[in-house]
């Protein structure tokens, strides 16, 4: 594997920081310092928000549900994030420190969802007509409207897509939203907050809260009338376990441990170049990344051939550019927990096929893209997932072996099967237990079809973001319907008998015509 290292944090950066953003954020607390994965150094540093700041948030939110034509802003949002793409794909490496490629990702999912939920908020929240209960008689329609505050906490690893990405669903349905971003990435949150407000939001519309995700969290909850997460199970089942005693609408992305199936008949080049992408952006600390692979027996032994050779031709390194294809790990804590994981591995009997090293003269966190085989049950990373570049590679024997490897997990947020035959593909995602499927593809086809829904199921999440589904989540629905001419019941005109014969016979006519 090739090396690249120029940290050098770039003009743009270094002007963005010199426009105060720690005056766009609410804060009166301990003072929290965030560091610049690819080299360790101090990046940013702001108060961090209390339970009286955070009350302080919703409050002005509250200013802010309904106002603003969001449709228009959400457009016009897109164009600036097109003028200031470069700075955007910066603040991501700065504050996460993955690949440029990889940062464009999320650049890119922004540009879906502020498209897609501009264009569809009128088919999304407008007036919807619907039979009523007698034809003629009954005319139905339901309306939405905003639920009012929307809390959204949003993870370090993905700033942009699953922090950013969702405030922008809650928007669209005319909501505020209070906002923790983790405090590892706030300065990303606080550019494209500045985006929107330019864009024409609101200022109360959107309001930053950054600070311990507990404390902050649990003074929101009482407070909003809908919630969003994404991270860690755990976590996220405390959170529901809290949003269920006010019966709030509640969007949960959480945990994976996501397979890749490659099947007899994939191609081997092809497939083990979309391995490297599936297992390793972002360092693999993607909760949608691969970090089991299922592969037949027939093609195994080329398999681990042709993705040692993928591998040998990414560049690891720190850049502020195109020069390094995969990036660093976030912080001490990644680096730690990946460590143990493949320290535990190699103890109990896995093999490293490659990779596996930390290489501090490239910058404090980063590890090598590691593939390992012979891993089993007894050891750490077998069932829990790592988060990180850490590749398990399992020989299996027919697709009905695979599709039970890849099912005998508690987690269904993501899979992937790899096929030359589009027929065959089809048949085995079709038997997989995750909320999105790919074929020939890792992640990006599923998640970034903005159309259709997209989330977890088993304890890998509950509800699904994107698609209209997704908009109309952040949505109260108001049915309301009017009688005509006759009321829904039995009258001076229909006595009770008269009116139940009537009744029971439209039923029946309206059965046999389909209505």
């Amino acid at each position: 594997m090739k090396t690249f290292t120029s940290a050098h944090l770039p003009p743009r950066v270094s002007d963005f920081l010199a426009t105060n953003p720690v005056g766009d954020v609410r804060g009166s607390g301990a003072q929290h310092t965030a560091l610049m994965p690819f080299t360790g150094e101090e990046l940013f540093s702001f108060p961090t928000a209390t339970p009286k700041d955070v009350a302080a948030a919703v409050t002005t939110a509250r200013a802010g549900v309904g106002q603003g034509n969001r449709g228009r802003i959400l457009l016009k949002l897109h164009d600036l994030i097109r003028k200031h793409e470069e700075l955007i794909l910066d603040l991501i490496q700065a504050e996460n420190g993955k690949s440029r490629s990889h940062a464009y990702d999320e650049v890119m999912d922004l540009y879906n969802c502020a498209r897609f939920y501009g264009v569809n908020i009128r088919k999304a929240f407008g007036p919807e007509r619907h039979p009523g209960a007698l034809p003629v008689l009954t005319k139905t329609r339901t309306q939405h409207y905003p639920l009012g505050v929307v809390e959204l906490i949003s993870p370090w690893n993905y700033p942009l897509s699953l922090g950013v990405g969702d405030v922008l669903a809650a928007l669209s349905a005319g909501n505020s939203v209070v906002h923790k971003p983790d405090s590892q990435t706030t300065l990303t949150a606080i550019l494209v907050r500045r985006l929107a407000i330019e864009a024409g939001l609101p200022e109360a519309a959107w309001q930053l809260v950054p600070g311990n995700g507990a404390e902050v969290g649990d003074a929101l909850i009482p407070l909003v009338d809908g919630l969003s997460f994404t991270g860690s199970t755990k976590v996220g089942k405390s959170i529901a376990a809290q949003a269920a005693g006010r019966l709030i609408p509640t969007m949960l992305e959480l945990g994976g441990k996501n397979p890749m199936l490659v099947l007899d008949d994939a191609p081997l080049e092809p497939t083990a170049r979309g391995a490297v992408r599936t297992a390793f952006s972002s360092s693999g600390q993607l909760c949608m990344s691969a970090e089991r692979a299922y592969v037949h027996t027939d093609i195994y032994e080329d398999f681990l051939v042709a993705l040692t050779k993928a591998l040998d031709e990414q560049r690891l390194g720190a850049a502020f550019s195109d020069a390094a294809t995969i990036g660093s790990l976030t912080s001490q804590k990644q680096l730690d927990a990946v460590q143990a994981h493949v320290r535990d591995a190699v103890d109990k009997g896995a093999t490293i096929v490659y990779g596996g090293k930390h290489r501090p003269e490239l910058g404090p966190f980063f590890f090598e893209p590691t593939v390992l085989t012979g891993v089993t049950q007894k050891m750490e990373l077998f069932a829990n997932e790592t988060f990180g570049p850490v590749l398990a590679v399992y020989e299996v024997d027919s697709d009905a072996a695979a599709i039970h490897a890849a099912n005998d997990t508690n987690y269904g947020l993501c899979a992937s099967v790899w096929s030359g035959s589009s027929r065959h593909g089809w048949e085995v995602a079709s038997q997989l237990e995750a909320g999105m499927v790919n074929i020939n593809e890792g992640f990006a086809a599923a998640y970034g079809s903005i159309a259709a829904p997209g989330g977890g199921v088993k304890e890998s999440g509950l509800n699904h973001r994107h698609g209209i589904t997704g908009m109309r989540l952040w949505a109260n629905e108001r049915t309301v319907a009017e009688q005509k001419l006759h009321p829904l019941a039995p009258s001076e005109l229909l006595p009770p008998q008269r009116f139940q014969k009537l009744i029971t016979t439209g039923m029946a006519a309206m059965k046999a015509l389909r209505l």
